[in-house]
């Protein structure tokens, strides 16, 4: 595995692995006490259309971490318990939030700014 992207508490590997440190965590699901047993890991995706896949987790009708919401770096995301209770996440395909981002009108830097990444990030995911 190598890493693509390294933001310090959020890291990317190649295989479509992501690592996060535990102090960022308690923030993400908004809950300060965290249980080793469940709550301490969670599985990530991406979705291309998160819309839809909003549309039809609703229909699902399953248990909620928490409801759909927008982290600080305007990616889109929803946490949710599978059958056994593991925390599963899916979020927005973070290449569509920077083309979001840049079609909205905001120059390369402006969009490194508001999602804090590096610009060189920004001008690869638009390629």
């Amino acid at each position: 595995m190598n890493v693509v992207a390294d933001f310090g508490a959020n890291v990317q590997l190649d295989n479509g692995l992501f690592l996060q440190t535990i102090d960022t965590w308690s923030k993400f699901i908004n809950n300060k006490d965290i249980c080793l047993k469940n709550n301490a890991s969670e599985l990530y995706f991406e979705e291309v259309d998160i819309d839809e896949f909003l549309i039809k987790l609703k229909a699902a009708h399953i248990e909620y971490v928490h409801e759909p919401l927008e982290h600080s770096w305007g990616q889109r995301a929803v946490r949710f318990y599978d059958p056994d209770h593991h925390i599963i996440e899916v979020a927005e395909d973070i290449v569509r939030v920077v083309k979001r981002f840049c079609n909205s009108g905001l120059s390369e830097e402006e969009v490194a700014v508001r999602m804090d990444v590096p610009v060189d990030y920004v001008k690869e995911s638009r390629a």
